[in-house]
């Protein structure tokens, strides 16, 4: 085939291609908003938010500091949801890390495991949470 011959081609095949990433992108957009909705919503409507795994030691640890602190955090395991990997990455997004556990108070990112220990072990957490410290105990 002639460069002439294959322009014409090149130029639709162009095309389809913008216009299939162009559609993709919308989709895409739209599942990630909902999870980031989901996220934003939960970190709303609850005290205490813990974004865990089920099997992790991490977030074992940080659901062990409101244990003792009489606090019950609304914890949401991404592993025993279908979305899971999705809010995860919706968490990602907004905090800047795709680990887990990630915690928040009062609407506000507290961090991973090793940033709710150092808040609980400084009185932090406690002044936060607007409760009293307790003894603290090594977690």
């Amino acid at each position: 085939m002639t460069a002439r011959r294959l322009t014409p081609m090149i130029s639709v095949l162009t095309l389809a291609i913008a216009t299939l990433l162009f559609w993709a992108s919308f989709s895409g957009a739209s599942a990630k908003s909902s999870e980031a909705a989901f996220v934003e919503k939960t970190i709303s409507s609850h005290k205490i938010v813990i974004f865990s795994k089920s099997y992790c030691p991490y977030c074992r640890r940080a659901k062990s500091v409101f244990k003792e602190l009489n606090m019950a955090p609304h914890v949401v395991e991404l592993d025993e949801r279908d979305d899971g990997w999705n809010i995860q990455d919706a968490l990602g997004e907004m905090v800047g890390r795709r680990t887990v556990p990630q915690v928040f108070i009062n609407g506000k990112h507290i961090g991973g495991s090793d940033d709710t220990v150092e808040a609980y072990e400084s009185g932090k957490l406690a002044q936060l949470l607007g409760i009293a410290a307790s003894g603290k105990d090594d977690l």
